[in-house]
Order: C-alpha cells, then sequence, then structure tokens
C-alpha cells in the first residue's frame, strides 16, 4: 500500500514540475499584461476552478472542517500569502525577460528542501547531501563575486517556494481543500484589486476573444501542477519531492536560451555548472538510498514469509 502512494506521489510530481517547467510560454503569451493583473486572474480564476472541482469531488465537508481549525487557517494563511509574492515574482521574472534566473531558483530549491526537511522534519542529512547543498553555496557565491550582485529572484523563489512546500507538508489538510481555502483568502484581495488598480488590460470587455480565453485559462494554468505538487507532498519525503524539481528549471533553462534568447554569460553559466554537478550528487545519493531502503524491504518481507 505505501509502495502504491509512493508511486503516485512520483507521476504527480513529475506531472507538477513538467506543468511548471512550461508555464513561461503560457505568461509570455500575455506579456503585454502587468505582473500584478496576471496575478490577480490567477486568484480569480483559480477560485473559480476549485470552487468547482471541491463541488464535483465532494470534498465540501473537508473544506468545512478545515476551516473549524484555527491552528490549519492560520497555516494556510501564510502559505497563500508566500504562494502569491511566488507566483507574482515568477510572473514578473519572466516577461522582463529573466527566465534563466528563475530557472536557477527552482534549480536552487530541491537542495533547500534538502536543508529545511533536515532543520524542521527531522529528516537524515546525508554525506552526500551535505556536499550537494555545499556545491550550491558555491556557485552562488561564485556569482555574486563575479558579478557583484545577489541572484535576488533566484533566491526569493526558491525560498517562498520551499517554505511553502514544507508547510503545506505539515498542516493537517489534503491537498485540494487546502489550495481552495488559500485561494479564497486571496480572492477579496484579487477582487479588491480588480476594481480599484486592476489597468484596462484586464477589463474583459474591452479585450478580443483570445485574450480573455487565455486569461481564464489561468485558473488551469495555476490550479493543475498545484494539485499535482500538494498531492505528491504529501506522500513522498520532503528531500525525495526536490528530486523531480530538476524537470522544471531544465524546460525553463531550454526556454530562455534557445526559445526566447537570453544571454548566458559565462559568470552564470558556470555558477549554473556548480548547481547542475550538486544535483546530480543528490540525484545519484537519493538513488541510491532508494535502492538500499527497497532491499531492506524486500529482505523485511521475506524474513516475514519465513
Amino acid at each position: 500500500m505505501q509502495d502504491k502512494s509512493v508511486k503516485i506521489g512520483v507521476l504527480l510530481a513529475i506531472a507538477a514540475y513538467s506543468m511548471w517547467g512550461v508555464a513561461p510560454i503560457y505568461f509570455k503569451a500575455i506579456s503585454h499584461i502587468s505582473a500584478p493583473d496576471i496575478l490577480m486572474h490567477r486568484v480569480v480564476w483559480s477560485a473559480v476552478v476549485l470552487f468547482v472541482l471541491v463541488l464535483a469531488l465532494g470534498q465540501v465537508a473537508k473544506v468545512r472542517a478545515a476551516m473549524k481549525n484555527i491552528k490549519v487557517l492560520q497555516t494556510l494563511l501564510i502559505t497563500g500569502v508566500l504562494l502569491a509574492a511566488n507566483w507574482l515574482l515568477f510572473i514578473w521574472a519572466i516577461n522582463n525577460g529573466h527566465i534563466l534566473e528563475a530557472s536557477l531558483g527552482y534549480y536552487i530549491n530541491p537542495l533547500l528542501n534538502v536543508l529545511l526537511g533536515y532543520l524542521f522534519l527531522g529528516e537524515r542529512l546525508r554525506r552526500l547531501q551535505q556536499l550537494a547543498v555545499v556545491l550550491a553555496l558555491v556557485g552562488v557565491a561564485f556569482l555574486v563575486i563575479s558579478l557583484g550582485q545577489l541572484p535576488w529572484i533566484a533566491l526569493i523563489l526558491a525560498f517562498s517556494f520551499g517554505i511553502y512546500g514544507l508547510l503545506r507538508k505539515t498542516v493537517a489538510v489534503d491537498s485540494l481543500p487546502g489550495l481552495t481555502i488559500e485561494t479564497t483568502m486571496m480572492l477579496p484581495f484579487a477582487l479588491l484589486y480588480w476594481v480599484f488598480f486592476a489597468s484596462a488590460d484586464s477589463n474583459m470587455l474591452l479585450n478580443d476573444i483570445s485574450v480573455n480565453t487565455l486569461l481564464v485559462f489561468a485558473g488551469v494554468v495555476t490550479t493543475a501542477p498545484l494539485l499535482c505538487f500538494t498531492g505528491a507532498a504529501k506522500r513522498l519525503m520532503f528531500s525525495t519531492l526536490g528530486f523531480f524539481q530538476y524537470i522544471g528549471p531544465s524546460l525553463m533553462f531550454v526556454l530562455a536560451v534557445y526559445l526566447y534568447n537570453e544571454p548566458l554569460q559565462i559568470e552564470r553559466l558556470i555558477t549554473f555548472a556548480f548547481v547542475w554537478m550538486a544535483l546530480f550528487v543528490f540525484s545519484m545519493d537519493s538513488l541510491r538510498h532508494y535502492r538500499q531502503q527497497r532491499k531492506l524491504r524486500l529482505s523485511a518481507q521475506t524474513a516475514t514469509l519465513l
């Protein structure tokens, strides 16, 4: 039963990170609209999609139960704010030619997950995992020293999403009800922004049908990968979840360099090289650990049968 849950978690993680990896294509298609306006539409249409899903899948009781728990609501308020901040910065980065730095942030994130799992969840930090974290830190330090600038977009994206994932893993609520409550908490602010601060580009009465369709589609673009991610986070160890995150930034990296022609200076390439080495070490360690754990489980099952 546990193996089946892990397999489902793996599939959900691959789906989530693949969808996030190609997300820049969607945001580039509506790049003429400001990042706050796009964020507003993400919240509004995500809420619509989530309300429909909650009703269709019979999750209303779970939403009500979670909303009666003050501790759960407090945690989901924090995760909602983190999520909104992450969305806003990600959209701004994509539409202002910083896909490479966004990619770097999501490369760093799985290594950050290892540290967070060690610090807050009691997950053991193995020697090769320690080496991977050090390699990533060296890569970031090289960029800071060589260019004299902190990769703040990458670091904020990594930390905001890392802490979001950590909190969502520890809060006692399923993925769909939790995401619904998070989005519902953000919805009043999004609607107020739409009424008082949104630009003319957000007036759906003035846009053509193609633009409006893309804006409404923000609900699906937002909720589908997040539901997959939170579902995976519930089924996998936090450090294991990070193993799959290389999919998203790798797709972003390819899009940035080969589709959108973002400049890749040698200093940034060296930083990426250190982070890639870190991820290679981390991946090999995770694979070896998985095989060892699987062998131990099979041995235990055999001993029980005997």
